[in-house]
């Protein structure tokens, strides 16, 4: 058997016990040293093991992750969203949908803070949804919205999955989160959009108009609005500027998030104990998949199958489009399965030789590749962010319900995705300003 022959099998083995919700950092390393020794023998297995996952998991840049995931816990644990989200809700009770209007800025604005998808669904879920269903809001609006709008923390900097492609593609990280940043916002920009539209045509699915606020209730509410604007203007401010780099701000950012919460009193001892041990808790799994996704790189390496991945893509037609189109499909089947983190860990050692040997500008790669795991996070049947909202709303609105809800949201990213696609300069115009 050729070691192409092993390297295909490996990764078919790999996709079968992820499919059987095997842990995927497990599985990566499992079919890593299995194949390594089929194709030389256990030694050369056991020396990967024993020299390679420190020296990856020491880089300087990774220490960004756990920083931001800390600083977005913290502002979760301390309720840093919810004086931002009242606000909003008064000032656009107004517009038609207005409360999930609110939800989608809400989520926009907690995802520069938090870094992380999961931790915006979950925090907003627990905030935005009630609220909508005592209003009297379709039970699939309201919760698709968050779920929808909780995967604007992959792609609004900063980003945990926009970090992870940054290492493993050797690409400033610093640039990437420029990169994300109008894609971002024109994500919830079309999600306001569509909202407003819907709620036009069928009134119904936003429940009765609210009363409008008092000048005196608007002024009460602004009260409580700085905490979020202000640590995001400090981390995004600092990174944009070159004041600081990615690392240092998330740093900074986790340190001065704990002292607007102790300032506002909502830092106690639970909460500290609460976001320092969710904070170590996902790092470690994103570390365990980062482990094995590097065992992974090195045995898809020794098979050759990423050269041969990319030979039969090419031998198609070296087009742009075709690659990209190729590129969509593999993550927009495996993102109905895999969780985003994993799914892009165990992509990048095939596709980003490919991307290499085809002048793809890696920047614009990374967004497209981040946009498309954005809508793995909300399609049936894993959509993480989706079982996130279930359990954090205690089961109250069904799995079904949710997905439902979703249906209109799943449009909207695609054809975000169609516009990013069709004008890179969307992405790579803040980049191109700072370097």
């Amino acid at each position: 058997m050729s070691n192409l022959d092993i390297g295909i099998i490996g990764t078919v083995v790999a996709l079968a016990l992820i499919a059987l919700r095997v842990p995927i950092g497990l599985t990566l390393g499992l079919v890593s040293i299995a194949g390594i020794a089929a194709m030389f023998n256990l030694n050369v297995a056991w020396g990967m093991i024993s020299a390679t996952p420190f020296d990856y998991v020491g880089q300087w840049e990774l220490s960004a992750a756990p920083m931001f995931l800390l600083m977005g816990f913290i502002c979760s644990a301390t309720d840093m969203t919810r004086g931002l989200f009242l606000s909003l809700r008064l000032y656009l009770a107004r517009l038609p949908g207005g409360l999930a209007i609110t939800s989608v800025g809400a989520c926009a604005f907690f995802a520069a803070a938090s870094g992380s998808s999961v931790a915006t669904a979950s925090a907003m879920s627990r905030l935005a949804v009630p609220e909508m269903l005592k209003q009297g809001y379709d039970r699939g609006l309201a919760t698709g919205t968050i779920a929808a709008s909780g995967t604007l923390g992959s792609l609004i900097p900063p980003s945990v999955l926009l970090i992870l492609y940054g290492v493993y593609a050797q690409v400033s990280v610093g640039q990437l989160f420029m990169a994300g940043f109008i894609p971002g916002v024109l994500s919830a920009l079309i999600y306001m959009a569509m909202i407003v539209i819907r709620v036009k045509l069928n009134p119904a699915l936003a429940g009765a108009t609210p009363a409008p606020p008092t000048e005196a209730e608007r002024r009460e509410a602004l009260r409580d609005v700085w905490p979020l604007p202000t640590l995001i203007i400090l981390v995004l401010g600092g990174i944009f500027s070159g004041a600081f780099s990615p690392t240092e701000a998330g740093a900074l950012g986790a340190f001065f998030a704990a002292l607007i919460g102790a300032a506002r009193g909502k830092l106690t001892r639970a909460a500290v104990v609460e976001a320092v041990t969710q904070a170590v808790s996902a790092t470690a799994s994103i570390f365990i998949i980062l482990i094995g996704s590097l065992f992974f790189t090195r045995f898809l390496a020794l098979s050759g199958l990423p050269t041969a991945f990319s030979n039969a893509i090419l031998s198609v037609s070296s087009d742009q489009w075709w690659i990209l189109f190729a590129v969509a499909v593999i993550y927009l089947v495996l993102g109905m399965l895999i969780d985003s983190i994993g799914l892009l860990l165990l992509t990048l050692p095939i596709l980003v030789p490919l991307v290499q040997s085809t002048g793809i500008d890696a920047i614009w790669f990374g967004i497209i590749v981040v946009k498309l795991l954005e809508i793995g996070l909300i399609t049936p049947p894993i959509g993480l962010n989706v079982y996130m909202i279930n359990s954090a709303l205690n089961n109250e609105v069904t799995l079904p319900e949710i997905f439902r809800g979703i249906g209109w949201f799943l449009v909207m990213d695609l054809l975000t995705l169609l516009i990013l696609i069709l004008f890179p300069a969307l992405t790579l115009w803040l980049p191109s300003l700072a370097y």
